[in-house]
């Protein structure tokens, strides 16, 4: 069994430890948002199974949907064996998250920042924004954030760039108000955190420099171009998030 997290050992990995239970219990399908964050601490089925004292197919039962969904209390021990894993291993992922607990943004340059319940095809996400894609190196994201290229150049820090990725790098950032695409670009390039995708907004595929797509080649990330009217992009991206 895993030790309680408490707030006088770590009152942020009790507080990262509430959110992310709280998600699963909330979410459609707890399962599958239970191997979404399993996959984001990077802990094997069998790794977990071994910390809960209980057989790998419990825990593939349950992500699966053969099991019915937890309750509370075992969807609390999940994900306290999950932070409790990470903390032996050095906290990485707790170190992530708890760069964006109480992230703030002021200014308007963040749009939209939303993470989903689980996974959704990166085509899937393309379709609904009408995006085309010039570089295809990902799949699936994991969530999205639409930011005002332009405001956060003047306005964010390099820790409020990392706030951008939400609960998980695995997302498609949508830049807006750009002219050629390098800006975002090389902002991917010489920060740590990589997103899944870049998806540039409000210009033609003829207006995107070649260093852009270069850029997105190095890095191994997705990179695709969108013209539809910012509004309509904003509406069609809420109906991605109950998928």
């Amino acid at each position: 069994m895993p030790e309680q997290i408490t707030k006088d050992s770590d009152e942020p990995a009790q507080e990262i430890t509430q959110r992310i239970a709280g998600e699963v219990v909330l979410s459609d399908d707890a399962g599958a948002t239970l191997r979404k964050w399993r996959e984001d601490f990077n802990v094997s089925q069998s790794e977990l199974s071994d910390a809960l004292g209980v057989s790998n197919s419990v825990v593939s039962d349950y992500e699966s949907g053969r099991r019915a969904s937890p309750g509370t209390g075992v969807v609390r021990r999940i994900v306290e064996a999950l932070v409790e894993i990470d903390m032996r291993r050095g906290g990485a992922a707790l170190s992530r998250y708890r760069r964006i607990l109480g992230a703030g943004f002021e200014g308007g340059a963040v749009k939209d920042l939303r993470d989903y319940d689980t996974p959704v095809p990166l085509g899937e996400f393309h379709e609904a924004i009408d995006a085309r894609e010039i570089v295809g190196e990902r799949t699936e994201i994991k969530g999205h954030t639409v930011v005002d290229s332009l405001e956060a150049i003047r306005s964010f820090s390099g820790e409020e760039f990392a706030q951008l990725y939400g609960w998980s790098t695995e997302r498609a950032l949508v830049f807006t108000n750009i002219t050629r695409g390098e800006s975002p670009l090389v902002a991917v390039r010489v920060t740590s955190l990589k997103p899944s995708a870049v998806v540039l907004h409000g210009i033609d595929r003829g207006e995107i420099s070649r260093i852009s797509e270069e850029i997105a080649r190095l890095e191994g990330v997705a990179l695709s171009y969108t013209t539809k009217d910012i509004d309509g992009m904003l509406e069609s991206l809420e109906d991605i998030e109950g998928r």
